[in-house]
């Protein structure tokens, strides 16, 4: 089993910067690609970031250009640097790794204040 257990979140004012991080433990030799979701007050989960094992990335439209995700495979961790934050960016924030099956973290609340 892999558990994956995120970190970062917190309460910023719009315009700043926060940085997630998600460590992976266990079986991480089966993880294949990792994700950001998120999920706000009243609204389903939405993906943010995608990243594979080879490092390719995708993102979601609402996020292209202030978001970065990355990936240090030697510390079995995932990031997401997140940049110009607005209010509502503010949701938990999930972190996902595919291992043959979905494995979801427990979340970290971010809360952008206008």
């Amino acid at each position: 089993q892999v558990q994956l257990v995120e970190s970062g979140g917190g309460l910023v004012q719009a315009g700043g910067s926060l940085r997630l991080s998600c460590e992976a433990s266990g079986s991480t030799f089966r993880i294949n690609v990792m994700r950001w979701h998120r999920q706000a007050p009243g609204k389903p989960r939405e993906l943010v970031a995608g990243i594979s094992s080879g490092g390719s990335t995708n993102y979601a439209d609402f996020v292209k250009g202030r978001f970065t995700i990355s990936r240090d495979n030697a510390k079995n961790t995932v990031y997401l640097q997140m940049n110009s934050l607005k209010p509502e960016d503010t949701a938990v924030y999930y972190c996902y790794a595919f291992t043959g099956s979905d494995r979801w973290g427990q979340g970290t609340q971010v809360t952008v204040s206008s």
